[in-house]
C-alpha cells in the first residue's frame, strides 16, 4: 500500500481506493471525501502517515439537498413501552419516516434482539471476571439467534444496520456479525451443524478482546508498535478461550483465530491465505468488515448500508474471498433492507425485500411520493422493481442528511 503523510491531506480529498489507518482500520471509503475532523482527529491521535491502493480523484459534484417534506408533522416523541435492556431504549417521532425500523410494530422482533445482546453481554461479563461459562449457555444463543433470523429476518436485519440501539458494544457487534453470517451461511446451504458452528464462532470472534489490558482496548490514540503487536494477539486468546476453557471443537475456534486473515496473505495472526483459510473465518471476516462499517464508532459516523456494500465490492480479493462476497451481495443486496433510496421519478423510499438474483431491484415501500406527500412506515405502496421497469434506483440516501434537510 502507498503511504499519504497526514501533512499533505486537505478536506474534501477523495481518493480511487479505501484509505486506511495502521493497515486494517478504515479511514474512509473509496470515493468518500476526507473531512476536517477526520484530519484532526490523526493529528489528534499522532498519526502521520496513512495508506491506500489508490490515488487522488476529482469528487464528484455535490448533489442538491433534498427538502422533500413541507407538511405538518407532528413531532411528538413516542417512548417504547418498557422495552427491556440497553441504554436509553429507542425513542420514534410520530410520522418520521427516518427512525428504528418498525419498532413500535415489532416488539416482538425488537425484544429478541435486545435479548441476544444482553445475553451475549453476560456470558462475556463472566468471563471477564473469571467465572466459568457454560457451553450450553452459548449453545443456547446460538439456537435462539438462528430462530430469530428465520422468523424475522427482514426486521433484524433493520435492526442493524438503524444504527439507534446503543450500550454494551462487544456484545451487539458481536450479534450483528453472528446475524450476517448466519445469512452467508444458509445462502450457501452450509448444513444445519456447520451454520450452528459458524454462527458460535461469530459470537465468541471477539472475546478474545477481554484478555487485552483496557489501556490497549480503551486507548482513543494511535497505539504504539508494542500495543499494536498486543491487540493482533486477540484472535489468539479468543482460540484458547473457545477450544481451551469452553471446550468446542477445532472448527469454532479456527474462526475466531482466523477471521482477520486475509485473502491475499497480508492479514494475522498467521499470514495465511487463500483457502487455507479456514471457511468459517472467511465469512466471518466479511460479516465483521461490514458490521464494523456500518455501525457509529466514538471516531466516525456510521456508513450507509449502499456504501458499505460498494466499498466491500472494492476490495479486488485482496481481503475477502470472492466467492463469499457474492454470497453475501445475493443475500444482502446492494441496497440493504433499510436503505433509504431516491427513485428516478423523485419517490423516496424504503427497501424492504431484496431479490438475490436482481441485487439492484429489490422490493421498496414508498416514504415520500412524488407529490412530497409523506407516509408513515407501514401506509406506503410496495413497489416491486423488478416488475416496475420504468423504475430504477437513482442513489442512495443518507437519512441523517435528510433528517438535517427536515430541519
Amino acid at each position: 500500500m502507498k503511504k499519504i503523510e497526514v501533512k499533505t491531506l486537505t478536506p474534501g480529498m477523495v481518493f480511487s481506493a479505501p484509505v486506511y489507518i495502521e493497515g486494517n482500520n478504515l479511514l474512509v471509503p473509496a470515493g468518500i471525501a476526507i473531512r476536517k475532523k477526520d484530519i484532526d482527529h490523526l493529528i489528534n491521535w499522532g498519526y502521520t502517515v496513512v495508506s491506500t491502493e489508490g490515488d487522488p480523484v476529482q469528487p464528484a459534484p455535490a448533489e442538491p439537498i433534498l427538502e422533500p417534506v413541507k407538511e405538518e408533522i407532528p413531532e411528538t416523541v413516542v417512548e417504547d413501552e418498557a422495552l427491556p435492556g440497553l441504554s436509553g431504549g429507542t425513542k420514534k417521532t410520530a410520522g418520521n419516516v427516518l427512525s428504528l425500523v418498525d419498532v413500535q410494530e415489532n416488539k416482538g422482533a425488537y425484544r429478541s434482539y435486545i435479548d441476544l445482546i444482553e445475553r451475549l453481554d453476560s456470558v462475556f461479563s463472566n468471563s471477564s471476571s473469571g467465572v466459568s461459562v457454560e457451553p450450553r449457555t452459548v449453545d443456547n444463543l446460538t439456537g435462539r439467534l438462528l430462530q430469530a433470523v428465520r422468523e424475522e429476518r427482514d426486521h433484524i436485519i433493520g435492526f442493524i444496520l438503524g444504527g439507534e440501539v446503543h450500550g454494551h458494544m462487544l456484545a451487539k457487534n458481536s450479534v450483528n456479525t453472528a446475524i450476517l453470517a448466519s445469512l452467508i451461511s444458509m445462502e450457501l446451504r452450509f448444513t444445519h451443524h456447520k451454520v450452528m458452528q459458524i454462527v458460535t464462532g461469530a459470537l465468541l470472534h471477539d472475546i478474545g478482546m477481554l484478555r487485552l489490558p483496557k489501556e490497549i482496548t480503551d486507548k482513543t490514540g494511535g497505539l504504539s508498535e508494542a500495543e499494536l503487536q498486543r491487540m493482533q494477539a486477540h484472535p489468539l486468546y479468543a482460540y484458547k478461550i473457545i477450544t481451551k476453557e469452553l471446550l468446542y471443537p477445532e472448527d469454532v475456534g479456527l474462526v475466531a483465530l482466523q477471521h482477520h486473515e486475509r485473502w491475499d496473505g497480508e492479514g494475522y495472526p498467521r499470514r495465511i491465505s487463500g483457502s487455507d483459510i479456514d471457511i468459517g473465518a472467511r465469512i466471518v471476516s466479511v460479516a465483521d468488515a461490514f458490521e464494523a462499517m456500518v455501525s457509529e464508532k466514538p471516531y466516525r459516523n456510521s456508513m450507509m448500508g449502499y456504501q458499505a456494500m460498494k466499498n466491500l465490492l472494492s476490495d479486488n480479493s485482496r481481503r475477502f474471498d470472492p466467492d463469499i462476497l457474492k454470497a453475501f451481495i445475493k443475500t444482502m443486496g446492494i441496497y440493504p433492507i433499510g436503505s433509504i433510496i431516491l427513485l428516478n421519478n423523485g419517490v423516496i423510499a424504503r427497501v424492504t425485500e431484496v431479490q438475490g438474483d436482481a441485487p439492484l431491484r429489490p422490493k421498496i415501500r414508498i416514504l415520500i411520493d412524488e407529490f412530497g406527500k409523506m407516509f408513515r412506515q407501514d401506509e406506503g405502496e410496495v413497489i416491486d422493481l423488478l416488475t416496475e421497469k420504468s423504475l430504477f434506483i437513482a442513489r442512495a440516501l443518507d437519512p441523517k442528511e435528510l433528517s438535517k434537510g427536515r430541519g
